[in-house]
């Protein structure tokens, strides 16, 4: 009888039960779906089962079959925003996913910077943020969804998450200037917003790259690219276990924060940059996919004096020459000498909110990208900078003669300049009476420099110089 009970119950584990349909974690109740296009749903169900997918904003039902692992994936074509719904997910057993929204989806990712909550780090708040927090609830349309943070040597599929509707716990948690950013689209827009943040303090670029990105990035030092020794820097890690999981889910655009770890290789950081949107648009299957990106914020490092900061922006400057569909928040005058975490993070978000409102929603108005530095003639001893559109109004110097100017002459050694805004000729006039023939300038060119220059509507001009040395 013991035998027979063994055989029994060997059997019985050998048969294959149906499996309820599993869903991805991103894939969840409370999520924003993007409106107006067709979404990636995706799953695991039983073996060759049939899935049916059920929207209640139109009522239709979409199918699908499971291969022989039970992997399936269909298209959901989604309408205007609004909201809540249900989608229904069977393949026999149903899954209900309930306070779905149709809206915007942004992906907001980076290093510190990007991870710092709303409610602040340890001896490091964020400016606004109980009031931020205390409002949650007068933006019910905002959700969010946060990655946790994985180092992986291997592919994942999936994540251990769930999205979070807008609430004083939820959003004192949740990155300041991805929810800054949200924030702005909701109030502009009027419609839901869906935000979902991988992000890592400390990390470099390349841990958000592949291998084989990095590889076939023309013209860095590979060896340096892939000297990471840390869960937060190896190249490939935070691709494997952090964007692997939710680059599936179809989103608008994305907002990065990132590059503090890349100053020991700065003179790669525009090619790596350039790389990594590219890797990134493809792995969300559309090459023209909204990439908008933060200078960093002046921060002494290791001296105010030197100069490893301004470096890296200058790169990020570049790299924004070869990407198409993109865009750059200057932050100029938001930086701390002593904290690497300024505090002003609903600026940055609002001014990344700019430029996604202005190029991807038509939303007129709204402050231009601040004008960068073009050219410069010398003359009379002195140096006329001239700068890109300087659209409505020109610029508005801050403090009179302006800060942080510097001029040198062919000894390649830098004095304190004196510099003025003049309206006539549209250009800045730089000049000190310890350089009698000027061939160079720089702004605010140190890791921590006074902003004393901005356009009309408060945007400031990033760090510039008109040399090369």
């Amino acid at each position: 009888m013991k035998r027979l009970f063994s055989v029994v119950l060997a059997l019985l584990l050998a048969v294959q039960l149906p499996a309820r349909v599993k869903l991805p974690a991103v894939l969840g109740s409370n999520m924003v779906l993007q409106r107006n296009t067709e979404v990636n749903f995706w799953g695991e169900a039983s073996p060759r089962s049939r899935v049916r997918v059920t929207a209640s904003w139109d009522g239709r039902t979409h199918e699908t079959r499971a291969d022989a692992s039970g992997r399936w994936a269909l298209k959901l074509p989604t309408g205007e925003a609004g909201g809540p719904y249900t989608v229904t997910v069977s393949d026999g057993k149903e899954v209900v996913l309930d306070n779905v929204m149709l809206g915007e989806v942004w992906v907001c990712s980076g290093q510190s910077n990007m991870e710092m909550p709303v409610s602040g780090f340890m001896f490091q708040p964020v400016e606004g943020a109980v009031d931020a927090i205390a409002d949650a609830g007068m933006y019910p349309g905002i959700r969010m969804f946060t990655v946790p943070r994985v180092s992986s040597k291997t592919p994942l599929d999936d994540c251990d998450a769930a999205w979070q509707t807008a609430t004083p716990a939820s959003v004192g948690q949740f990155s300041a200037v991805g929810y800054f950013f949200g924030r702005m689209l909701y109030k502009a827009l009027g419609i839901p917003v869906g935000l979902i943040t991988p992000n890592w303090g400390g990390s470099t670029i390349e841990a958000w790259m592949t291998v084989d990105a990095i590889d076939a990035t023309p013209g860095i030092d590979h060896a340096v690219a892939k000297s990471g020794t840390y869960d937060n820097s190896i190249p490939q890690r935070l691709y494997n276990g952090m964007i692997l999981p939710v680059c599936r889910y179809t989103a608008k655009g994305f907002i990065w924060y990132q590059g503090e770890s890349n100053r020991r290789n700065w003179y790669d950081y525009k090619a790596l940059q350039v790389s990594l949107v590219k890797l990134w648009r493809n792995a969300w299957g559309d090459a023209k996919m909204p990439f908008y990106y933060t200078q960093l914020a002046p921060y002494r490092y290791e001296g105010d004096t030197l100069r490893s900061l301004p470096l890296v922006i200058e790169a990020q400057y570049r790299a924004l020459a070869e990407i198409p569909y993109a865009g750059i928040a200057a932050t100029t005058d938001l930086g701390n000498p002593t904290c690497i975490h300024p505090a002003r993070k609903r600026e940055v978000g609002e001014r990344l909110a700019f430029l996604a409102l202005a190029n991807d929603y038509g939303v007129k108005g709204l402050p231009a990208p601040a004008p960068v530095y073009k050219s410069m003639e010398m003359k009379d001893g002195k140096i006329y900078i001239t700068f890109d559109d300087l659209g409505y109004g020109g610029l508005i110097p801050v403090n009179t003669p302006l800060k942080s100017f510097e001029i040198a002459g062919t000894d390649k050694v830098f004095h304190p300049a004196k510099a003025v805004f003049d309206t006539r000729t549209k250009a800045i006039i730089v000049w000190s009476d310890e350089v009698e023939k000027p061939v160079a300038a720089r702004y605010a060119f140190k890791n921590y420099a006074e902003a004393s220059l901005f356009s009309t509507s408060g945007i400031p001009v990033s760090s510039f110089r008109t040399d090369n040395w």
